[in-house]
Parts: C-alpha cells; sequence; structure tokens
C-alpha cells in the first residue's frame, strides 16, 4: 500500500539526512559501540544540516516549522543505517518541547541556539534506582534556598547521559503534595555537586551513552526551573509523554520493516535442501504474517503522526501505538533471526544487532504493561 505521509520538501530533506548517515556514521558505528559513546563532533555536524529542533523559531537559530514528520525522517534513516547508539530521538522529539514550550525568553535565549547546533546535548532525568514507571515514587528533592534550589538525588537509566550538557532533573519540591509537589529543572554540565557515574553497559544499544547521575547539594538558580511555578512537573511530564511514546512506535515500525526487507532478501539467496529457504511453504507464511501486521501498523502510526501535528493525538492512542508496535518488533525480529539460523545469532548479521537492541523498546517510555494500564483506565472502570 502506498505511503501518502510525506511532501516534496520531506523527500528532500530524507536525502540529506541519508547523505549524513552515509558519510559520518554508518563507517564509523561500529567503533563506536566499541567505545561505547558517539563523540561529540557528530551532533555538531548533525546540527549544521538543521536535523535538530526545526520547529525552534528562527530568533534562536531554527526554522520555525512545526512538523513532527521531518523529526520522523530522522528517526528512520538512523533505523534504515543501523545507527542504534545516536540519541538524536531523545534530543530531538522527547526534550525538544520542554525547552521549546516551557521556557521563557531569556531562557530560550540561553539554551535554544546551542540546542539547534548541537553544541548543547540534552538528556531527562526521571528514572531512579527506585522509581521507573511510578513517577510519583520519586525520591530526589529540590529545597528552596534563597534564589536557589538545593538538589539532592540519584537517577539511573539517563540516555545521553555522558554527553549531555543540559539535564532536565525531576525532583519533589513539596514531597507531602504527591504529583503536585513535583518541579522540572535544568542542571547544566559543571555544576558543583552534579556527579556522573558508570557508562552503562547494556545489552544492546551500545554506542549510545546511558549512565548513573548523582546530585549531591547543588545549587539550581531558580532561573533554571521550568514553569512559572512549583509543583507543576509532573503534568509537564503527562504532556510530553504522548509525543515522546509515538517517536518510539516510528522506531519500531521502522526497525521492523528494516529487518523484515533484509530476512526476505535472506531467503530468496539462502539455500536449504537444495532449495531457496523462501521457496518452502512455512517460510512464506511466516513471511507473509509478518509483513501483514508491520503494514498495520505502519498505517496507525502514520495517522498518529497526522494527529500529532493536528494536535489530537490523545495520550490513550499514544500509548496504544508505543505498546503495540514495541512488541511487533520484537516479534517480527525475533522470527526474522529464526529464519536466519545459526546465522541470526552472530551479531555481524545485522538481524542479532537488532534483536538486542530492540528489546528496551517495550520498557522505557512507560513499560508495555503501563500503556494498557493507561488504556484500560480509559474505559472508566
Amino acid at each position: 500500500m502506498d505511503r501518502t505521509l510525506f511532501e516534496e520538501e520531506h523527500a528532500l530533506f530524507r536525502e540529506t539526512v541519508r547523505k549524513f548517515m552515509t558519510r559520518e556514521v554508518v563507517p564509523n558505528h561500529a567503533q563506536w559501540e566499541k567505545d561505547g559513546i558517539i563523540p561529540r563532533e557528530i551532533w555538531k555536524k548533525a546540527g549544521d544540516l538543521g536535523m535538530f529542533a526545526m520547529s525552534v523559531p528562527e530568533e534562536y537559530g531554527g526554522i520555525g516549522i512545526t512538523d513532527f514528520r521531518f523529526n520522523v525522517v530522522v528517526i528512520e534513516e538512523i533505523i534504515h543505517a543501523g545507527a542504534s547508539g545516536l540519541g538524536f530521538g531523545l534530543h530531538n522529539d522527547v526534550m525538544a518541547p520542554y525547552f521549546i514550550d516551557l521556557t521563557n525568553d531569556e531562557q530560550k535565549a540561553r539554551w535554544l541556539p546551542g540546542f539547534v547546533s548541537g553544541e548543547l546535548i540534552t538528556a531527562i532525568a526521571m528514572t531512579e534506582p527506585g522509581a521507573g514507571s511510578d513517577l510519583q515514587g520519586i525520591r530526589t528533592t529540590a529545597e528552596k534556598d534563597g534564589d536557589d534550589y538545593v538538589l539532592n538525588g540519584q537517577k539511573t537509566f539517563i540516555t545521553n547521559g555522558i554527553n549531555s550538557d543540559l539535564v532536565v532533573v525531576v525532583a519533589k519540591t513539596d514531597p507531602a503534595a504527591g504529583a503536585r509537589g513535583t518541579t522540572l529543572f535544568v542542571v547544566e554540565r559543571g555544576m558543583p555537586g552534579f556527579v556522573r557515574g558508570r557508562n552503562l553497559d547494556k545489552i544492546g544499544l551500545k554506542a549510545q551513552d546511558t549512565a548513573e547521575l548523582f546530585f549531591e547539594n547543588v545549587r539550581v538558580p531558580a532561573a533554571n526551573r521550568l514553569g512559572n511555578e512549583d509543583g507543576q512537573g509532573f503534568f509537564q511530564l503527562m504532556g510530553n509523554l504522548p509525543q515522546e511514546r509515538l517517536s518510539i512506535a516510528v522506531v519500531a515500525v521502522a526497525a521492523a520493516e528494516a529487518v523484515l526487507t533484509e530476512t526476505i532478501n535472506y531467503c530468496r539467496s539462502r539455500q536449504a535442501f537444495g532449495r531457496n529457504l523462501g521457496s518452502f511453504q512455512n517460510t512464506r507464511f511466516v513471511l507473509a504474517e509478518l509483513a501483514t501486521e508491520v503494514e498495520i501498523a505502519r498505517l496507525f502510526v502514520d495517522t498518529c503522526i497526522n494527529a500529532l501535528n493536528a494536535g489530537t493525538l490523545t495520550p490513550v492512542d499514544a500509548a496504544k501505538a508505543k505498546w503495540w508496535t514495541t512488541e511487533l518488533q520484537n516479534k517480527v525480529i525475533d522470527r526474522c533471526l529464526q529464519l536466519h539460523g545459526g546465522y541470526g545469532y552472530m551479531t555481524e548479521y545485522p538481524v542479532a544487532k537488532a534483536w538486542l537492541d530492540a528489546r528496551v523498546q517495550t520498557i522505557y517510555g512507560g513499560t508495555t504493561e503501563i500503556m494498557k494500564e493507561i488504556i484500560g483506565r480509559s474505559f472508566g472502570f
């Protein structure tokens, strides 16, 4: 079925992004996986091509185009290049709304030009050792002290945790107020008491820096608080989660499509019992099932993208997209790995790397179980 989501301007942008991936990323990504981190200069090169936060107003270095389809192009080209270590998605899809919608004019002038250029890398610190999907269970605190807040706590599993220059930290400013006692702060590189822990060793996404962060009496100026008042952080987080979850769904479908295409080509050439693997009925049935489910997922996700652009994407629909596509991604890649036989277990084959990288998709951004809970609550039970 023909895809109708994009227009000519997106196709031109895709060509630019694809050339960047071919020239700057693909030849180096294997080394970055060994290093466990992406060099900062890649961010600057991507920023020079306009790959970050196109919705930032022109006065702050952007081009002022609010169209999530450009974000989708970047996501898809990263997936097609097998460049799972780039933390661009977090920066572009998750963090941009915080820095565009929740900042005042002074903060915009201070942070947005570097955000767009790739000179300021961003991260969000929500998850703690004892609080993952339950954001109301966080223990990090920020106590008001004159014109500052004193921040204490620990965060973990933070994407871009080593490279980040600006970290949006979720902290309790009124521990007794529940959801209404949470505030967001921007902690900047070099603030005394802000300590980065180890770059965590993950089973996949090897080139993506994921770290523990520690905050020991960090004095954060009130000028680094996001929003006009304390206590709104939980609701600010909830407002941005639909776009984050849709971004994860875009990754899921693009990854499933890429592995499925590679597996179909493999089955055309791989011989078993004197025949092409694709000539066996079981192979054809498996691929037919996967191709159908992936195309259905693609149509739903593209519909959600249009809804996001129109301002009508609901948290429930985003949750549906997130859980269904990420579970499907894992199913598709697992079945494709099986069709590769022993070669599928070798990390030199793309399907093996995709299998390792995919597993976290049903966990971050809200687990599958939390997504089902969100959907279930919408029935009014």
